[in-house]
């Protein structure tokens, strides 16, 4: 049997391919076999599921093999967003939390996902322990589970309810539109905002309308053109398929990337909140996060991608936002973990409660920072020519296009420092067979000519 390694962010493979009720139940038992291993931890798991084919049937299978195991378990009723997991886990002082997502990958996948009793991704050391228990072949008998259903949409609407000025927000003179990508976020917001807002794709469906369930531009153009074509909708929120990375759109429907909503974010919680702390970002976080993080004299903390390596400085310090270029976002006052929406309804309040657009608040982190661009281009290459452009990464490059190298740096992938705080970041995927290209400059002409050129320079015959 193949050997089950967990990614980035929790193991993912194809339905029915390696994603099995077998490997299921290996995974579940290495989990349930650790578990019990902690001692200072509570023997209790909290497991849900998303919008995926089969989610529930996963979620069944694994929860039988921990109840097996003498673990007590709480299962969901419906689907869920990953950060509900994460907050339901915490608060009821479970050891583990289990989600059975395969977050942005495309419809042909489901995954497994672990998470701390602390509300956040487990650690990489624990997750390594965990990954090392799993067994070549495991027998587990089906029964019947004394399992208990916990709500956990309803502990995450109180906490949204509790949280946000909601009252600003659904009588604000700004318009609000949210895209779920037709995932898990879709009943939470429904519950919250049922009439205050225009709902896109809050169907459930598996196959997320033939894209994958990533938000980022290339798949949300039907959100996009919703926008555009309604010109009444001052702000679009957009959630991945288990509602922890975030995209934004604006008024005319220009779309948001994570750089400028994580600049936003510590612009309004400094400048506008008072509040302070550490900020830690993965290592493709746009350079201008450092021209920020000076002005308002925040130190910052660079790790490898995947939110497991940030997770940790929100337990041991007093961190301000985590953050990554792929949307996951996270902040003091919350869980340790990602959470779209969450992340969403801070950017709605900041408006509602300034009275100024999207683009206000943008052109004042621009004062400070200056204005950019960013892109990141996936690359679908044979195994030999992602190994090539890599190669090529290592024997360094002097200059890309017309952009003279000024500096490399090799924490996580090959990041190349260019002139006036443009870069490129070449990585090849943890858990996709793609190599990504990350771009920024001053312009969009200029970024789409930096990938241009990095293209052709690691893969010249790409075609």
């Amino acid at each position: 049997m193949k050997k089950i390694k967990f990614g980035t962010d929790g193991w993912r493979a194809i339905i029915a391919e390696e994603f099995t009720v077998e490997n299921v139940n290996r995974v579940s038992v290495a989990v349930a076999k650790w578990l019990l291993q902690q001692p200072n931890l509570n023997p209790s798991i909290v497991i849900g599921y998303d919008c995926r084919f089969a989610g529930q049937r996963f979620m069944q299978e694994a929860a039988a093999v921990f109840h097996q195991h003498g673990i007590k378990t709480f299962t969901a009723s419906a689907p869920v967003s990953t950060p509900m997991v994460s907050m339901a886990t915490r608060e009821l002082k479970a050891g583990l939390g289990v989600v059975i997502t395969a977050s942005h990958n495309p419809p042909s996948y489901n995954g497994y996902k672990l998470k701390g009793h602390f509300g956040g991704p487990l650690l990489p050391n624990d997750i390594q322990d965990i990954e090392d228990l799993i067994d070549q072949a495991v027998s587990v008998s089906w029964a019947d589970s004394q399992v208990e259903i916990y709500d956990m949409q309803a502990l995450y609407a109180q906490r949204l309810e509790s949280h946000f000025d909601l009252h600003s927000i659904r009588n604000s003179s700004f318009r609000f539109a949210y895209d779920p990508m037709f995932g898990a976020g879709q009943f939470v917001m429904r519950q919250v905002f049922d009439a205050n807002l225009l709902h896109f794709h809050s169907e459930w469906n598996p196959l997320f309308g033939g894209k994958a369930p990533e938000p980022i531009l290339r798949n949300l153009l039907e959100f996009q053109h919703l926008i555009q074509s309604e010109n009444n909708i001052d702000c679009g929120l957009a959630t991945d398929g288990d509602a922890d990375r975030i995209g934004l759109f604006n008024k005319s429907g220009e779309f948001i990337d994570s750089h400028h909503i994580i600049l936003l974010l510590i612009h309004y919680m400094v400048a506008y909140k008072g509040m302070s702390g550490k900020v830690v970002a993965a290592f493709s976080v746009s350079r201008k996060l450092q021209k920020l993080c000076a002005h308002y004299n925040l130190p910052l903390q660079t790790t490898q991608i995947g939110f497991k390596h940030i997770t940790g400085y929100f337990l041991t310090e007093d961190v301000l936002l985590g953050g990554e270029e792929s949307g996951g976002i996270a902040i003091k006052g919350h869980i340790p973990e990602r959470d779209g929406i969450w992340m969403g309804l801070v950017i709605w309040e900041f408006m509602a409660k300034s009275g100024k657009s999207l683009d206000d608040l943008i052109q004042e982190v621009y004062a400070i920072v200056g204005p950019f661009n960013y892109d990141r281009r996936d690359l679908h290459l044979t195994e030999n020519q992602k190994q090539t452009a890599m190669q090529r990464c290592k024997l360094g490059l002097d200059r890309i296009g017309t952009w003279k190298v000024e500096a490399i740096e090799t924490l996580d992938g090959f990041k190349f420092m260019l002139p006036n705080d443009a870069w490129l970041l070449v990585r090849a995927s943890g858990t996709e067979p793609v190599l990504r290209l990350y771009g920024e400059t001053d312009s969009a002409h200029n970024t789409q000519a930096l990938l241009d050129a990095a293209e052709q320079a690691l893969i010249p015959n790409k075609n």
